[in-house]
């Protein structure tokens, strides 16, 4: 029996969250659902995630969570931003893989890669300072004298900032991450992605820790010039397990929305940070159809929590007609993590062959979004319900 923190959220959440976990129980894992309430009105309520969601999901180590609504330009913060940053979740996962029947531009690309986002760093690390305040005024004029060549001239009255941190040690955690992530799933490559021609001392940190890391590791390099120079990483050297089997390569930013877009099924473990991770999971999503059928995982040292990529999507509210499909993969992905392959394998062919069928699916999976045959949330659950029974 396992104890799982449920949060419903808000949206479409409670709709998905309900389907989600139908399928799972009906995989024959046990749980104990530890239901909590965090939608958008609780948290403005309570002024905040409350307590007792927090303590649940350190408790119980998992969480399955539906979309919570995130206000545009004020109110609070990124709920999910707020939950990866205290429960140190410093690793976003998020598969993308092609099913047969979905329907996608790049149906026939075979397209299966894992994108691995850096979740603590980077530009969502919240450091920001707002336009017409003093302290953001005073913070360009100290910039202003140590920066050495194009400096900020906009009016200290008109300009907000933000900071980009990137740390060693946060990069070669999730530069770890990867090389483990991708050995235990027998992965064949790692691309590194950032922007190191143009942020030469936080990108190139980036890469400078990837390469470190991927020495440690034994990977060979796509070009050997990249490894001139470098040494392996020494925390990790004699720690990790065997990845001469890997190719590591390096791609920048915007050369790598280029290569997705071309020629998908060249590449498989993505490794990037956090902003541009955010840019390409939805980049990826598109390219096997959508952020329907998108899931994700964020996971730390002490807890883990499992989520769909899309958000709440409010004015489907109580429809029972949303994709369920992108929260019930992330419910696999849990199962996984909890060491219930065999039950995550099942769901996983249960989801593919309802999908392939088309029949018992909702509007967005039609060849029609019209077509009046499209089935409810409850309705496409309940068939992957069965088909696993058939499946046995």
């Amino acid at each position: 029996m396992y104890k799982v923190t449920l949060i419903p959220g808000d949206g479409v959440g409670p709709e998905i969250a309900e389907a989600t976990r139908k399928v799972i129980d009906a995989t024959g894992v046990k749980i104990e659902w530890d239901h909590q309430e965090c939608g958008i009105e609780v948290i403005e309520a309570e002024g905040g995630v409350p307590d007792r969601v927090m303590d649940s999901i350190r408790a119980n180590k998992v969480a399955l969570k539906a979309p919570i609504t995130t206000p545009i330009g004020k109110g609070f913060r990124s709920v999910n931003v707020f939950l990866r940053q205290e429960l140190g979740l410093f690793a976003c996962v998020r598969p993308c893989k092609s099913y047969p029947g979905m329907l996608s531009r790049y149906a026939d690309a075979n397209v299966d890669l894992v994108l691995i986002r850096e979740n603590s760093e980077d530009l969502y690390a919240g450091v920001e300072f707002q336009a017409g305040e003093e302290k953001t005024a005073q913070l360009i004029k100290t910039i202003n004298e140590f920066a050495t060549g194009k400096k900020i001239n906009t009016s200290t009255s008109t300009t907000g900032i933000s900071i980009k941190p990137i740390s060693r040690e946060g990069s070669r955690e999730i530069a770890n991450f990867a090389f483990d992530y991708a050995i235990r799933t027998k992965r064949k490559s790692i691309s590194s992605v950032c922007k190191a021609n143009i942020m030469k001392y936080t990108d190139g940190l980036w890469y400078d820790v990837s390469r470190e890391v991927a020495l440690a590791y034994g990977a060979k390099f796509e070009w050997d010039e990249l490894a001139n120079g470098v040494q392996p990483s020494p925390e990790l050297v004699g720690n990790v397990k065997d990845g001469s089997s890997l190719i590591y390569t390096e791609r920048l930013i915007d050369n790598m929305c280029m290569q997705l877009v071309l020629k998908p099924e060249l590449y498989d473990v993505i490794l990037t940070q956090n902003l541009y991770g955010d840019i390409l999971s939805d980049l990826c999503a598109g390219l096997v159809g959508g952020l329907g059928v998108a899931p994700g995982a964020n996971v730390g040292p002490d807890a883990a929590i499992f989520e769909a990529t899309h958000g709440s999507a409010p004015k489907y509210a109580g429809q029972n007609k949303v994709n369920p499909t992108a929260l019930i993969l992330s419910g696999k992905l849990m199962l996984e993590y909890l060491g219930e392959l065999e039950a995550a394998q099942k769901l996983d062919r249960a989801i593919a062959a309802i999908i392939a069928e088309g029949k018992d699916v909702t509007y967005d999976l039609k060849k029609d979004r019209n077509d009046p045959t499209a089935v409810g949330t409850q309705e496409m659950a309940e068939a992957i319900c069965k088909k696993m029974q058939e499946i046995g």
